[in-house]
C-alpha cells in the first residue's frame, strides 16, 4: 500500500515547516537581507548510513518557495551511502532565509532516519551469510512510517506488511479470543482464505511448539515463531519445513547480540522492532556561511 499524501516526504515536511515557523522566521526576516545567500555543507560527525534525503530535499525546496527565495544548488549523497566522520554528504546554496528555515527540519529528519538506516545495517551485517532477511515491524513513529521504512531499506533491511489493511497476521490475542469463543483454530484459519483476496498473505504467530500443528493444518503462508528459545526455534523450523512451504519468521526481543544465533536456526525472516523504535539519532551538521547575493 502507498502512503497517504500527508505521510509522504512532501506531506511530512509541509507539516513540520508549518509547525516550526507558523508565522515565519522572525529572526532571519528581521536580521538578514532578503538577497543574502547561504552556502552550506552537510557534514558527518560520526560514522553511519545516510537516509532521509528525499525529506531533506523537500525541506529546502519548500522553504525556498515559502520565503520567496531561490535554491541554486541542492546536491545530496544517495540514501544508503555509508560515511565516516568528516565526510561531506551534500551541499545546498540558496537564499539564506530559505536555507535557514529548512535547516532544522532537514537535519531532524536526516539524523533520525540515518540512525534507523545505520542500526538496520548493523543487523543486516550481523546475519550476513545466513540467508535470513531482517525486516521491520509496525512499531514506527506515527506519521513517519513511510520515511522510517524507506530508511530501513536504505540500511539493507526489508519491510513487513505496511498496515493492518495489507495482510492477515493472526497474533496471540487473536488466538486467545478464538479459543475463548470455543472456536477451532484450524477451521477458523481456513475460513479466512474464503474472506480475503487470493493475493493476501496469511501469517500466524505462535509462542509454543504445541501450537504449530493446528496452524500448519490450515496451510498458512507464513508462520511466526515468537520469543522461542534457540532449541525450540530449530525444532519449529524443522517441523514447518517437513509439513508445509510456509515461510518462517522469528521475532521477540531480537538484539544485535542475539540476531545471528536466531538467523542460524534456518528462519527466512527476523523481524526487529528495534530498527525503528530504538535507533539513535546520528550527529550530522549543516555548516553554513552567509555571503552576498
Amino acid at each position: 500500500m502507498n502512503p497517504t499524501p500527508a505521510h509522504t516526504p512532501a506531506g511530512v515536511v509541509a507539516l513540520a515547516l508549518a509547525e516550526d515557523a507558523p508565522w515565519g522566521d522572525v529572526t532571519s526576516e528581521s536580521l538578514l537581507p532578503a538577497e543574502a545567500v547561504a552556502d552550506a555543507q552537510l557534514v558527518a560527525r560520526e560514522p553511519g548510513v545516510l537516509a532521509g534525503t528525499a525529506a531533506a530535499r523537500e525541506a529546502f525546496t519548500q522553504a525556498a518557495a515559502l520565503t520567496g527565495g531561490r535554491l541554486d544548488t541542492l546536491d545530496l549523497a544517495p540514501d544508503g551511502t555509508r560515511f565516516a566522520p568528516g565526510d561531506v554528504l551534500g551541499r545546498v546554496r540558496g537564499t539564506a532565509r530559505g536555507v535557514l528555515r529548512a535547516e532544522r527540519i532537514a537535519l531532524n529528519l536526516l539524523q533520525h532516519l540515518s540512525g534507523v538506516a545505520t542500526l538496520t545495517a548493523a543487523f543486516v551485517d550481523a546475519v550476513a551469510g545466513t540467508g535470513a532477511r531482517v525486516v521491520d515491524t509496525r512499531k514506527t513513529t506515527p506519521g513517519l512510517r513511510a520515511l522510517e521504512r524507506a530508511a530501513v531499506r536504505a540500511g539493507g533491511g526489508h519491510n513487513h506488511r505496511w498496515s493492518l489493511s495489507d495482510a492477515v497476521l493472526v497474533k496471540d490475542n487473536h488466538l486467545a479470543v478464538l479459543l475463548a469463543s470455543g472456536l477451532d483454530v484450524t477451521t477458523a484459519l481456513k475460513s479466512v482464505r474464503e474472506n480475503i483476496s487470493h493475493t493476501t498473505t496469511i501469517e500466524v504467530e505462535v509462542d509454543r511448539l504445541d501450537q504449530l500443528e493446528a496452524v500448519l493444518a490450515a496451510d498458512v503462508d507464513v508462520v511466526l515463531l515468537d520469543n522461542f528459545s534457540l532449541a525450540d526455534l530449530a525444532a519449529g523450523v524443522a517441523l514447518v519445513r517437513s509439513r508445509s512451504r510456509a515461510l518462517v519468521e522469528a521475532s521477540g526481543g531480537v538484539t544485535l547480540e542475539t540476531v545471528r544465533g536466531i538467523a542460524e536456526q534456518g528462519v527466512d525472516l527476523v523481524s526487529v522492532g528495534a530498527l525503528t523504535q530504538n535507533a539513535r539519532t546520528l550527529d550530522l551538521g549543516l555548516d553554513t556561511t552567509v555571503a552576498g547575493a
